[in-house]
């Protein structure tokens, strides 16, 4: 085998169809384009959605659901989390830069903290809200929590 006999797999490559080259070619003519409409000429482009002036799909489907303009979306961070953050880091104060540090937040977000797992450490944690089992097992293990407005 040499660099100038290397060739394709057979059936691998496909020879270009040669469009508007003349009749002998059998594309010809309208160069399998069809005959008259929009869709022969040059230059055609249609807009986006357009179905051949049937009625497009976005318009024969009917609208639904509502977006709240009011709603607070938090980025939920459980109890356990916590607690598996505190050994491992050797921390015992959290607020949100802490856990946007640790991956578990976005710069930006609201933090709630929720009672998911068991909290053995007395950790001192301020978030933007609590669930009512959250601040139930960190007061139990002797900790803080501090809502920030």
């Amino acid at each position: 085998m040499k660099l100038e006999n290397l060739k394709p797999a057979k059936g691998a490559t496909h020879k270009n169809k040669r469009i508007g080259r003349g009749e002998g070619s059998g594309k010809g003519g309208t160069a399998t384009r069809g005959t008259k409409g929009a869709q022969s000429r040059s230059g055609y482009s249609h807009k986006i959605g357009f179905e051949g002036g049937q009625m497009p799909i976005q318009r024969r489907l009917p609208k639904f659901g509502f977006k709240n303009p009011t709603r607070v979306e938090y980025q939920a961070v459980n109890v356990a989390t916590l607690q598996a953050l505190s050994e491992k880091l050797g921390v015992n104060t959290f607020g949100p830069e802490t856990l946007i540090g640790a991956g578990f937040a976005a710069k930006g977000d609201l933090v709630k903290i929720l009672g998911n797992g068991e909290l053995t450490a007395a950790l001192e944690v301020s978030a933007h809200a609590f669930s009512k089992s959250a601040l139930a097992k960190i007061e139990a293990a002797g900790g803080k929590a501090t809502v920030i407005e």
